[in-house]
Order: structure tokens, then C-alpha cells, then sequence
């Protein structure tokens, strides 16, 4: 079977565009982990609102670092993000039944997993060839 990208056809700007993507993602994801684990009064009081058990703010801090590591390492990169997506979906359904903005807080976690697999899409050939982008 031949794929729809040549071996060796990604650009370099596409290369470290996607890197740059790659870490200012992973960069916010890993800040929103440890406000999970570290629990300062937004984190509380957002869980709160939220009408979430505070209890899982570090079991859900620890999951989304693991989530993360396999996002930034490059040959489970694929993997990491589709976890992170199922993470993100999860943070959706938690806000839905709030009333909050729908395209703030509703959709912020879509717009994070734009950027997630933008990031991946620019620097990895094998997501290319699984997901062809045709002109």
C-alpha cells in the first residue's frame, strides 16, 4: 500500500511549527495538571461550581501528566494525543450541564485538541498518512 505522504516530505518550518504547537500545548496542559495536584482556592472553588468532588482534582492531575508524557514522546506521540482527547471530551461533558459560555468554557477543551493534534499533524508523517489532508 503507498501512502499518501512521501517518506521524508515534511518541511522543516512544518516540522518546528508543529514542535512549537506541540510544546505550547503540552506546556498549558502540564500547568493545568498541577493546579489539579496542587489545589489552590481557583482550582477549588472551580470544582465547586462545577459541582465535581475536589477528591478526584489529583487522580485526574496525575492521569493528564501521564497523558501528557505520551503525548510529547515522540513515538507514542499518536497515542497521547488520543488520550488527551478522551480527557478533553470528559472536561466537556463536565461543563454542559454548568450554563457557562458555550464558546468560552464549553469549547475551550475543542480548541485545545485543534491545537493538540495540529501540532502532531505538522510534525509527524505517520498521522499524515493516516489522515491525508488532500488539495
Amino acid at each position: 500500500m503507498q501512502s499518501a505522504v512521501p517518506s521524508g516530505s515534511l518541511s522543516k518550518k512544518s516540522v518546528w511549527a508543529g514542535r512549537i504547537i506541540t510544546g505550547l500545548v503540552a506546556a498549558f496542559l502540564v500547568f493545568d495538571a498541577v493546579i489539579h495536584i496542587m489545589k489552590p482556592a481557583p482550582v477549588v472553588e472551580a470544582f465547586a461550581k462545577l459541582n465535581f468532588p475536589i477528591r478526584f482534582a489529583v487522580p485526574l492531575g496525575i492521569i493528564e501528566l501521564v497523558c501528557i508524557l505520551l503525548y510529547v514522546i515522540p513515538r507514542t506521540s499518536i497515542l497521547g494525543a488520543i488520550f488527551l482527547t478522551g480527557y478533553l471530551g470528559g472536561a466537556i461533558a463536565i461543563q454542559l450541564p454548568t450554563g457557562n459560555p458555550f464558546f468560552g468554557e464549553v469549547l475551550f477543551p475543542v480548541y485545545i485538541a485543534v491545537f493538540l493534534w495540529g501540532g502532531i499533524y505538522l510534525r509527524d508523517e505517520r498521522l499524515r498518512t493516516i489522515v491525508p489532508l488532500r488539495s
